[in-house]
């Protein structure tokens, strides 16, 4: 039924409110839903200069690059889960597993709900052969993605958790 009708058919005035109010509610939450993105990729503006010199440098696959501007980031703003998340994903593809878990469990001490985080640490545990932990990091992106469970980083770890278990048949 639509809003007009419902309106029109003489409802109380209670629930011609009631139903204003929830239209209002969802629509003044779904920017904010919209716009929960806390994944390493983007920003529009970067918060330090030392964390975008370290982003070009991961976007550009220069993961030994990226360090040095991404530790100087880390002491710039220490609280910032984005930073360490980047600092375990180059560490990581630096082959530097140690490292990575310890920044990746920084962020996420940070930022529980953290999707890049873990995400990106799920796919440490495939590295590291461990797909049981790997599918813990899925089942926790089930809780922190905000479409019923759903949303890019879940969709990329349970893909690589599936080409793990095809690989290793």
């Amino acid at each position: 039924m639509y809003v007009t009708q419902f309106l029109e058919k003489g409802e109380s005035l209670m629930k011609q409110r009631l139903l204003i109010s929830a239209i209002l509610l969802v629509w003044g939450l779904a920017p904010v839903l919209l716009s929960a993105d806390d994944s390493p990729a983007r920003r529009a503006e970067p918060r330090s200069p030392s964390l975008d010199a370290g982003r070009k440098a991961v976007d550009a696959k220069d993961f030994k690059s990226a360090l040095g501007p991404l530790t100087q980031a880390a002491k710039e703003t220490p609280n910032d889960a984005d930073v360490h998340n980047l600092l375990g994903y180059s560490y990581r593809n630096l082959g530097q597993f140690d490292k990575a878990m310890e920044h990746y469990r920084l962020a996420l001490n940070i930022n529980p709900n953290h999707r890049g985080a873990h995400e990106y640490m799920g796919e440490l545990y495939l590295q590291m052969d461990q797909p049981a932990n790997a599918e813990k990091e899925l089942q926790a992106l089930s809780k922190a993605c905000p479409w019923f469970g759903k949303c890019e980083e879940y969709d990329d770890l349970k893909e690589a958790i599936e080409k793990h278990k095809a690989k290793t048949k």
